[in-house]
């Protein structure tokens, strides 16, 4: 039996085990995805004894992403400009290997919401708004994808200057106070903050400047539809939710520990969709 695993700490919360136990049963494999809290104090001797422990690796959540970037004997070019591991595997020579998923989920999302066209609007631009983990990974995802100009707005300007050391040539940062101006040149917005996520205020943000042509993603699921989300259908603009990224950032490390690459359908999202529904 093939092993993986989502470690966390919390962990409860975690769909993975629904996703990666959904394709288990779908194709078949003889495998288990667990569940696993670890403090963060006990984490470097968990990942030491992953391979004794018969795992052929698995997903890294709050609060363990930078310290698997830290631990791990190899990183992938991805995981290495973004800074964070989400999903180890073991290479050819046994060694640990961390790489991050969030960028190709994200984008291939995208893909699956937006059509393959999606990078040609306004010459391939986008507005991201927030500077964290996710927004790093975002921000590098679109430049892989070959956006020509990424905005990043935060209300800590340092933050964003950050993002902007990625590829100074295409990332530019935004003060809070001019996105209305940003929005007009752009044709995809990006929400990685919590704002509108359940708990947190929504995010007040007025989409009138956005051009006829424009798409609005979020990535908070919980709940799937935020005030940003159905403020962008109000204006006629497609909207995409945060749970595809969630499913699709599982498809390759699903592929390296299990050897099938899994498909994202309709029915995955369904049982995800029913899962986080109230009860």
């Amino acid at each position: 039996m093939i092993r993986a695993f989502v470690v966390g700490h919390p962990i409860a919360h975690s769909r993975s085990p629904l996703i990666h136990g959904h394709w288990l049963a779908e194709h078949g494999i003889d495998g288990r995805y667990e569940r696993i809290d670890v403090a963060p104090e006990a984490f470097p001797a968990f990942l030491a004894g992953l391979r004794a422990n018969g795992f052929a690796g698995g997903n890294v959540t709050i609060p363990h992403k930078e310290a698997a970037f830290g631990l791990v004997e190899s990183l992938t070019p991805r995981a290495e400009r973004i800074g964070a591991v989400n999903t180890l595997f073991f290479d050819g020579s046994e060694r640990l290997c961390g790489d991050n998923t969030d960028a190709p989920g994200f984008v291939a999302h995208l893909d699956q919401s937006l059509g393959l066209g999606w990078t040609e609007r306004g010459g391939g631009t986008a507005l991201v708004l927030g500077a964290g983990g996710a927004a790093r990974a975002i921000v590098v995802g679109l430049l892989e994808r070959g956006l020509s100009r990424v905005w990043v707005a935060n209300r800590t300007p340092a933050r964003a200057e950050a993002l902007v050391a990625l590829d100074p040539t295409r990332v530019e940062g935004v003060a809070w106070h001019d996105l209305p101006d940003a929005m007009a040149r752009t044709r995809l917005l990006v929400n990685t903050t919590s704002l509108g996520m359940v708990g947190h205020p929504p995010l007040a943000l007025d989409l009138l400047p956005l051009p006829e042509d424009a798409a609005v993603a979020d990535i908070v699921y919980a709940p799937l539809e935020t005030p940003l989300l159905a403020a962008a259908r109000a204006r006629g603009l497609p909207a995409v939710d945060g749970l595809g990224m969630l499913l699709h950032q599982a498809v390759p490390g699903f592929a390296r520990w299990f050897r099938t690459t899994p498909g994202v359908t309709p029915a995955l999202r369904a049982r995800i969709v029913a899962d986080l529904a109230p009860a």
